[in-house]
């Protein structure tokens, strides 16, 4: 774990300034991949709520699916407490843009930790489900599993295993690579379909290439969507800090 007040001052990257109100959760993101698939946007695009624009990138719309593990979860000026600090969590995820403000739309999000599920469901507005998942690291290779067990939820399921596959490099402006990683808040609705943003801030994604075997992926498939035949694109991070805001209602 690593103090928030260094990386804080970090923000030449970000492509508007921090909030004035004060980060309420601090977290570490580790052994992360990214998988990308373009998705048709019609389709992804008839799954935003009403306020959000689905966002692309040379006309190309993305869909990421993305298991990691949750370490050192905690609301400011408190401990970690474990075990509901650390957890395997995996998303689902397009991306869109508000008012000049492009973030993260998530169709779902797993985790292992029923507390976590719903604080976040009930103080985030963030689709989270209940599922058993397990993260295991073998030198440089991660298996990871995860099988939704929410009640009431369509079923999903994740196995694969990944690794690096070439040195970190920070990502560029106006790359593919920095477009889909580099945003700096989340958006969410609630039950009565209000829209609403939480800021997020961390230092310039330490992106490193990665290779990945997907025994089964069927994330997509709960939401009815269909991914391309062809393999996605990785990118792999060991670890990353992180600091968030309360979500606030998008006038």
């Amino acid at each position: 774990m690593r103090a928030v007040r260094p990386f804080l001052r970090q923000t030449a990257h970000r492509p508007w300034p921090l909030p004035q109100s004060p980060w309420i959760l601090a977290q570490t993101w580790e052994q992360l991949l990214f998988l990308h698939w373009p998705v048709e946007a019609t389709a992804l695009a008839e799954r935003l709520p009403q306020g959000l624009e689905l966002d692309t990138f040379d006309g190309e719309a993305w869909l990421g699916v993305v298991p990691f593990r949750m370490a050192w979860v905690r609301p400011r000026g408190l401990p970690p407490v474990p075990p509901l600090s650390f957890f395997p969590e995996l998303n689902v995820r397009t991306y869109v843009t508000r008012d000049g403000m492009p973030g993260v739309w998530f169709f779902s999000l797993e985790a292992s930790s029923r507390v976590a599920v719903r604080i976040a469901r009930r103080f985030f507005h963030l689709p989270y489900f209940d599922a058993d998942m397990s993260i295991d690291a073998d030198g440089a290779q991660v298996r990871y599993t995860s099988q939704r067990t929410h009640r009431g939820a369509p079923p999903a399921e994740f196995r694969g295993s990944y690794a690096p596959s070439g040195p970190v490099d920070l990502t560029k402006p106006g790359t593919l690579e920095h477009w889909l990683t580099e945003r700096y808040c989340l958006y969410a609705a609630d039950e009565q379909d209000v829209l609403y943003r939480a800021h997020i801030h961390h230092e310039p994604w330490p992106l490193q290439p990665a290779e990945a075997t997907l025994a089964l992926n069927t994330m997509a498939m709960s939401h009815g969507l269909a991914l391309p035949h062809r393999e996605p694109l990785c990118h792999f991070a060991r670890s990353i800090d992180v600091v968030a805001w309360l979500p606030r209602a998008v006038d």
